[in-house]
């Protein structure tokens, strides 16, 4: 069971975002997000959204750095990933 980063690449709000995923379970992302205190409004149904600025804290909590196509690879892998049409009928809009 891994905790995976990717770099901050997405621009938003003011700032640039990358995603925390676990390759194993939800639980497991939800333990680590409480531990190192992310707010569980930056949860996205598989991923928690996290600032460039936590980036560096959250790898030195142990969150393993990957690339972003490693990073959808595994979070798929696991199944748990939400793809974009699930992701869509989940908000009413698909």
């Amino acid at each position: 069971m891994t905790v995976l980063i990717d770099p901050p690449l997405w621009p938003n709000h003011g700032t640039v975002w990358g995603h925390l995923v676990s390759d194993a379970s939800l639980d497991e992302l939800h333990a680590f997000a409480r531990r190192v205190g992310l707010p569980s409004r930056s949860f996205d149904l598989d991923h928690y959204d996290v600032p460039v600025e936590r980036y560096e804290e959250l790898v030195a909590a142990g969150a393993t750095p990957v690339g972003a196509r490693e990073l959808v690879r595994r979070l798929a892998r696991s199944g748990l990933r939400v793809t974009p049409k699930q992701r869509r009928e989940r908000s009413g809009l698909g």
